[in-house]
């Protein structure tokens, strides 16, 4: 885990936010949702979710995908390089505010900044799971690394994980 995550982690222990986010502020400002946009499977299903509940998204990218036109959708190109985007989200995410992660350590340091995080496929990131699933990424990491020609990856990504993303985004905005 990049420091900057541990530090965030570590410094904010129990401070989740379980509000809601429609027509909530913090600090001033409207709560956001940020998308770690590389590579997001969802991109499109967060933004008709958020339409509903009048939230704006950030797309975050170190390039590689389209401006939106929507009143409602903002791109951040960020330098490329080894976790600009998930630097940048961590930087600026707050109390209340979402991450849309498949980046466990990203999640980490946005579950320690009071925000919440949600995987593409729905799983939410709470401070309750954070830490296991951190161990259970560098587990994985290690197997695949002492075995080289293991072949094969994760299952395709389908319809039903699409489905389950968008109810689980929807449960966390309906607060």
């Amino acid at each position: 885990m990049p420091a900057w995550g541990r530090q965030a982690l570590a410094s904010s222990r129990g401070t989740a936010c379980q509000a809601g986010f429609a027509g909530m502020v913090h600090a001033g400002r409207e709560k956001l949702i940020y998308v770690d946009a590389d590579a997001c499977p969802v991109r499109e299903e967060v933004l008709a979710v958020a339409e509903r509940h009048g939230v704006s998204v950030v797309y975050v990218s170190n390039g590689g995908i389209r401006p939106s036109r929507h009143p409602l959708a903002s791109v951040v190109v960020v330098d490329r390089g080894a976790d600009a985007a998930d630097r940048w989200i961590a930087e600026r995410i707050g109390p209340g505010d979402l991450c849309i992660t498949a980046d466990v350590p990203l999640a980490a340091a946005c579950v320690g900044r009071g925000a919440r995080a949600l995987a593409p496929d729905g799983a939410p990131f709470t401070e309750r799971n954070v830490g296991e699933r951190l161990a259970l990424r560098d587990l994985m990491a290690d197997l695949r690394a002492a075995d080289p020609f293991r072949a094969g990856g994760g299952r395709p990504f389908g319809p039903g994980d699409r489905s389950r993303f968008k109810q689980a985004l929807e449960r966390m905005l309906r607060g």
